[in-house]
């Protein structure tokens, strides 16, 4: 186990999520599920606590009530190899949630996503500060990030 593990606080539905997610991502599974019995407080032989694997990054998720909810603040970061990666799980992650800007969306369970292709940060970089800018404001135009359309801002004379 990594020494530092996402832990997410769902209201009922983290055994719900959790399927959703492992769906979605390759190399994902379930690791353990640990159920209410008689003791409660949640109703018995639903889901108290899990932990699953996304693509080698393990997780924790809790079923622990209304009192805390998902923010922007905190988002998780998909490092996307390709185009088709990107348009993937963009749809995957966004469906019954919230496409926002710049590559960022909500799923339909209130968690904030950053699908990002690798190339972005190889066209964000470089001595050359007007490709730079070029880059970020078509960046800032898009809702889910096109690769060509980042790459013909760079190229730009």
């Amino acid at each position: 186990m990594k020494k530092i593990t996402p832990f997410l606080w769902f209201d009922d539905k983290a055994e719900e999520a959790m399927n959703f997610y492992v769906s979605i991502f390759k190399n994902s599974k379930i690791i353990s599920v640990t159920r209410y019995g008689e003791a409660g407080p949640g109703a018995q032989g639903t889901v108290m606590s899990a932990i699953f694997e996304l693509d080698g990054q393990v997780f924790y998720a809790l079923n622990g009530g209304p009192h805390f909810h998902f923010t922007e603040a905190i988002s998780f970061f998909v490092d996307c190899k390709d185009q088709a990666e990107v348009d993937e799980l963009w749809e995957k992650l966004s469906a019954g949630g919230e496409k926002g800007q710049c590559g960022w969306l909500k799923d339909r369970y209130g968690l904030s996503w950053q699908i990002v292709p690798s190339a972005l940060g190889e066209l964000m970089q470089g001595s050359d500060a007007a490709r730079s800018k070029r880059v970020m404001q078509a960046m800032l135009q898009m809702k889910k990030l096109d690769i060509a359309k980042l790459k013909q801002a760079y190229d730009q004379a």
